[in-house]
């Protein structure tokens, strides 16, 4: 990409979206264009169809949805199937319409099965049941993949789907009820340190395992994907779906990783197991050898990302349960 070209980013005030708006204006792009959902509702086609044929952007990047934990994806699984159809739906048929060149649209590791092969490999998506908890959310997301690929063989476009682990970092969603395990943790944990509370339970198991992957790290691998040629992306995505994954390759038990927030928040409480919650996935780690050949990996070990991203809680504490990773 020229650093002249218009860059859309679609999502911009969220979590992955910040991130990528300070990187892009950071690698030297002067025409990042962003809109809010009162100025551009992305599940509006016409609407979208307007935008793009008015700005023409060589590039867009999806960075909007609606996304949540546990909590969130049982309580509202029509909404989290609806609103992402919606978005995909509009966006990527508009892009085409358009004329964009490169779309970067973000999967999730929801969308493998549920009893995967570990690490996870692009290739085996679509090859077994998934996991009921957030099944609505992977079947919307598993159709925008799917939405991609099928652009790409039709009409030789260059849009892919990108896989990250799970994502956190500075502006994310601290919200008690829809956040992700690490941001909603660290929120429970601090709030017992300011109260002198003696306890901080953990829902699950604690033997879960999970990935994950510091936002600036998914904005890097987007400015990656941005750089590279499409005859390039095509030969390392030719043997499948327009996929890639993009993970830290460190997993850490829920268990480990209560202990750790802990240690950085300075808890000096118990943490206590609550079993009755579920689990999820057991695993859930990606296999990122495909974007690595491209020469991006992950440099942000997870307690150097959780020191960050609490130092960012304490300074937004007052409003963080209200940050929103979709728009």
């Amino acid at each position: 990409m020229e650093r002249h070209d218009p860059i859309f980013v679609a999502g911009h005030r969220g979590l992955l979206g910040s991130a990528l708006v300070r990187r892009l204006h950071e690698a030297g792009f002067t025409r990042v264009l962003t809109r809010t959902h009162r100025e551009l509702d992305l599940g509006e086609p016409a609407a979208v169809g307007a935008f793009f044929q008015q700005t023409r952007p060589a590039a867009v990047i999806l960075a909007a949805a609606r996304v949540g934990g546990i909590v969130a994806n049982q309580s509202f699984p029509a909404e989290f199937m609806t609103d992402n159809l919606r978005i995909e739906s509009a966006v990527i048929p508009a892009a085409h319409r358009a004329g964009v060149g490169r779309l970067i649209f973000f999967g999730s590791n929801c969308a493998y099965p549920l009893s995967c092969p570990q690490p996870m490999r692009e290739e085996w998506i679509g090859t077994g049941a998934l996991e009921p908890t957030s099944l609505s959310y992977a079947l919307a997301k598993l159709a925008g993949m799917t939405m991609c690929d099928a652009y790409n063989r039709q009409y030789g476009t260059c849009y892919l789907s990108l896989i990250p682990a799970t994502l956190y970092g500075p502006g994310d969603n601290f919200d008690p009820q829809t956040s992700h395990v690490l941001s909603g943790l660290l929120r429970r944990v601090d709030q017992a340190r300011l109260a002198g509370s003696p306890s901080v339970t953990v829902w699950g198991s604690g033997r879960v395992q999970r990935e994950f992957l510091y936002v600036d790290e998914l904005a890097e691998a987007c400015m990656t994907l941005l750089d590279v040629s499409a005859d390039r992306l095509r030969a390392l995505t030719a043997d499948t779906r327009s996929v890639m994954n993009a993970g830290s390759g460190e997993e850490v038990s829920t268990w480990a990783l209560a202990a750790l927030v802990k240690d950085v928040v300075g808890f000096e409480g118990q943490l206590i197991l609550d079993p009755s919650q579920p689990d999820g996935a057991m695993r859930k780690c990606l296999d990122s050898h495909r974007i690595q050949q491209l020469g991006w990996s992950a440099r942000i070990p997870l307690r150097e990302g959780l020191r960050r991203t609490y130092a960012w809680y304490k300074e937004h504490a007052a409003g963080a349960h209200e940050v929103a990773h979709a728009r």
